[in-house]
């Protein structure tokens, strides 16, 4: 459990600055294949917005035509001759149009909301599985300082907030501008002097927005950046809950948590602060135009025109100048929600869109062929790899493994036994040398053919929420039953599998809770024999087992090694005594090779290792003591 998760800064800060004009990526990359529900979405928004601004015009005609009877009944597109002449026939008339326009509204309102979700809700999925496309697809180097949370929080809250601004931010966007536009639009035609007069915030809302712009940016970054902090301390939390009770540590973990947690509070409170400050100022300077506007168009219609302002008003044109700026005031209120809405998304967009452009360190050749295993040779030549910019973990490794041996590898902690084997599955590159299957290089050949020929068995079995059946196929889900029962007997599991409440139906639990360490261990090994790899490597198979288990697991091992190269990292040296070749390794280089009785001769290394397991812990050179205080403080000073 890594006690230091969610103190760090905003592991993504670097992917997010390297994401160019993410919004509009969004929009080309991904917006394009739905293109078709955009313009639904669009064109029954404009539609649906024009015919909720006809009711208030049309209620003006009806007030100085019908009702004050002061002007002419006309109504635009409808000829003359077609228009009734009686008050009441002219009353119904605009009744009916009134209520055509609700209904034909509500029509468009409903394929406006189609549309927009339908591309919003296209696009986040989109955008989310390849995330976790490109996430799984790098190498281990991008996961070595990223807590589980905070990759969650990429691809779940901020994809989430990526659709909500494709949704409602789109649709209030496009309100915004078809509301103004249109009031607008209506005001001059109907007076354009108080039009001016309505329209005087707008160049106040426009400072206010660019400032609240640029002191909001940063600060949803930094909520971005706490909220993965968060998801990363809890999901540390709930994976070492044992620990954290055997330890008797809730206290403490709760502190951390409330101190995570708290972090996030001051980040979006400092956001919050900021947005419900400006919000209230907006509505503030759109009502203090709505008052101007109602008094100017007040005096107008009493005939007292203000200022230079020479023109009049009818009381029907002023209920609708009234009304429309009532629309006009609530929209431009929404602009900072708007703005609001598409910093977040910005801010969200940049970690997503960072990430994708995460370069990786394993580069495929384009004429890359799979790798062909004949005999399954190994042969490591000169290998040197470090990992980042630190010194190298191994260095100058050589050896070669015929097809079908068994080669074990032994060593102090740090010795570098892991990362050998790393780099033979191709989970990192050599910085130089070459590592080669049946003499082809495996940076030559196309990755997963490398994977797909080699069987992994690790120390800590990691399985899948699902059935026992599920988890001993992955990865080779075309396994019949049969098929699956055979490797499971093979595998030493098939008896304690029949026992299980509904055999090999029976759900393993998240990271297979629900079973043993000794039982979690032989559906792995099963696995593998399912999977039947030319070349198998065994990660301390054994070391977290009883010795009753670790016989079981052994008979396993023993049949899935036989004719096949393997390759066993091992503490417990008693497992790996009869290997064909046993390979030492002391800080990154190979110090001493042979079998096990050729080692124990050599009173070197090896003999000494082995006398720690055998409890022959006084008669151990001095210089073997020293060089394992100083291993063990450099690894303590590297973790």
């Amino acid at each position: 459990m890594d006690i230091d998760a969610g103190t760090e800064d905003d592991v993504f800060e670097a992917a997010r600055e390297r994401a160019d004009r993410p919004m509009l990526r969004l929009f080309t990359q991904y917006g394009e294949g739905q293109r078709g529900a955009f313009v639904v979405g669009l064109v029954s928004s404009i539609f649906a917005r024009m015919l909720d601004l006809l009711p208030p015009l049309l209620l003006a005609v009806a007030i100085d035509a019908v009702i004050q009877d002061e002007t002419a009944f006309s109504l635009w597109v409808v000829p003359d001759a077609w228009l009734p002449t009686e008050p009441a026939g002219q009353l119904f008339l605009t009744t009916g149009i009134i209520a055509a326009t609700f209904g034909f509204g509500a029509l468009f309102h409903w394929s406006r909301n189609w549309g927009w979700n339908k591309f919003a809700q296209h696009v986040q999925h989109a955008v989310r599985t390849d995330t976790y496309e490109t996430m799984q697809r790098l190498n281990m180097d991008f996961f070595a300082d990223k807590q589980t949370g905070e990759m969650m929080s990429v691809l779940s809250n901020d994809v989430n907030r990526l659709e909500k601004f494709l949704n409602d931010g789109l649709n209030s966007t496009s309100r915004l501008v078809i509301m103004v536009v249109g009031i607008a639009a209506y005001l001059f035609v109907m007076n354009w002097q108080l039009a001016l007069v309505a329209l005087l915030p707008v160049p106040i809302i426009a400072v206010f927005t660019k400032r609240f712009i640029e002191t909001i940016q940063p600060k949803y970054a930094d909520v971005r950046s706490s909220v993965g902090q968060l998801n990363s301390r809890l999901e540390n939390n709930l994976s070492g809950i044992q620990i954290i009770k055997t330890a008797n540590t809730e206290s403490y973990e709760s502190e951390r948590v409330e101190d995570s947690s708290q972090d996030y509070l001051d980040a979006n409170w400092d956001a919050i602060e900021t947005r419900i400050t400006f919000f209230p100022a907006l509505r503030l300077v759109s009502g203090l135009g709505f008052v101007v506007t109602f008094v100017v168009g007040g005096l107008m219609v009493i005939g007292q025109p203000p200022g230079p302002i020479t023109s009049t008003l009818s009381p029907g044109q002023f209920v609708a100048f009234i009304i429309y700026t009532q629309r006009f005031v609530w929209p431009m209120a929404q602009f900072g929600q708007i703005i609001n809405m598409y910093q977040r998304a910005y801010a969200s967009a940049e970690r997503v869109f960072g990430l994708m452009d995460t370069p990786g360190r394993l580069d495929e050749a384009t004429d890359a062929e799979p790798l062909a295993v004949t005999d399954g040779a190994v042969t490591y030549d000169d290998v040197t790899f470090g990992y980042g910019d630190d010194d190298p973990v191994v260095e100058d490794v050589s050896f070669d493994v015929e097809g079908g041996e068994t080669v074990a590898l032994v060593g102090p902690t740090g010795a570098g036994k892991s990362t050998l084997l790393k780099l033979l599955m191709r989970m990192y590159d050599v910085d130089d040398g070459a590592v080669r299957i049946d003499g082809q290089d495996v940076r030559d050949v196309t990755i997963p053919s490398v994977r797909q020929a080699i069987g992994y068995v690790s120390q800590e079995t990691f399985l899948f929420y699902g059935s026992v059946r599920e988890n001993i196929a992955y990865g080779t889900f075309d396994a019949s039953d049969a098929d699956i029962r055979e490797a499971a007997k093979a595998a030493e599991a098939h008896q304690f599998i029949e026992t299980l409440p509904e055999g090999y139906d029976t759900m393993v639990g998240e990271r297979g809770v629900k079973l043993s360490g000794g039982q979690r261990q032989r559906i792995a090994i099963a696995r593998a024999m399912l999977k039947d790899p030319d070349i198998l490597v065994l990660d301390e198979a054994t070391s977290d087992v009883d010795t009753e288990t670790e016989m079981l697991i052994q008979r396993s091992l023993d049949q899935l090694t036989a004719d096949r190269t393997t390759f066993a990292i091992a503490h417990r040296l008693s497992t790996i005594k009869d290997a064909d070749v046993i390979l030492v390794l002391e800080d990154g280089r190979v110090v001493e090779r042979g079998t096990h009785e050729a080692l124990l001769s050599e009173h070197g290394l090896y003999a000494n290792l082995w006398a720690v397991q055998a409890g022959e812990i006084d008669e151990l050179p001095e210089d073997f003591v020293q060089r394992a205080i100083r291993r063990r403080a450099r690894t303590d000073a590297d973790d």
